[in-house]
């Protein structure tokens, strides 16, 4: 066998054990649900074996992943991302980071910064969405909907994120605080 062959074989056993084992099920009874012997799923975790193409699409079913699941190069466990790689927008002199280097569906979650004296107007997201706004540090002012919240250090407000909306740093010194918005799911 080539070295290429020895790692997709070895990369198969690997997934095929490490999906079976966070599962919680056994050997046998993953052979089962995937309607092929023990023996040949034994084999299969072992990089011994050298599945038919319908024995690979069993044994996928049986795990609820794709093909490529099963052949794919393992994933880090962990990814570092340094603080330059997070998109940043700029709002006026307000700036807004995302926590998040992956999108998450319906979801939304920045780092909010004011230097002193300055005012961020909020953009209204579609109609029931639901916003938090979380303050680390400083004190923020958060007009939503005509009502005036004073957030100090720990403070957190919730309201609608479809409705005009501000937030503001009357104070003399940089505040930061968390926006998480959970928009509406579509109709």
């Amino acid at each position: 066998m080539s070295d290429t062959e020895e790692d997709l074989a070895g990369r198969l056993a690997r997934n095929i054990r490490t999906l079976r084992e966070r599962r919680g099920a056994t050997q046998a009874q993953l052979a089962k649900l995937a309607n092929v012997p023990r023996a040949t799923w034994a084999h299969l975790e072992s990089g011994a074996a050298n599945p038919t193409l319908t024995v690979l699409h069993k044994a996928a079913a049986a795990l609820q992943v794709s093909l490529e699941e099963l052949l794919a190069r393992p994933r880090a466990n962990a990814r570092h991302y340094p603080r330059e790689s997070l998109p940043v927008r700029m709002r006026g002199a307000g700036m807004l980071r995302k926590l998040l280097p992956d999108p998450l569906p319906g979801m939304e979650f920045d780092r909010v910064e004011l230097p002193p004296k300055v005012r961020l107007t909020g953009v209204p997201h579609t109609a029931g969405t639901r916003e938090y706004l979380a303050c680390e540090s400083g004190e923020m002012i958060l007009v939503a909907s005509g009502e005036r919240f004073v957030l100090a250090p720990g403070d957190v407000v919730v309201f609608r994120g479809d409705q005009k909306h501000s937030y503001e740093n009357a104070g003399a010194r940089t505040a930061v605080g968390y926006s998480v918005v959970l928009l509406a799911p579509p109709s």
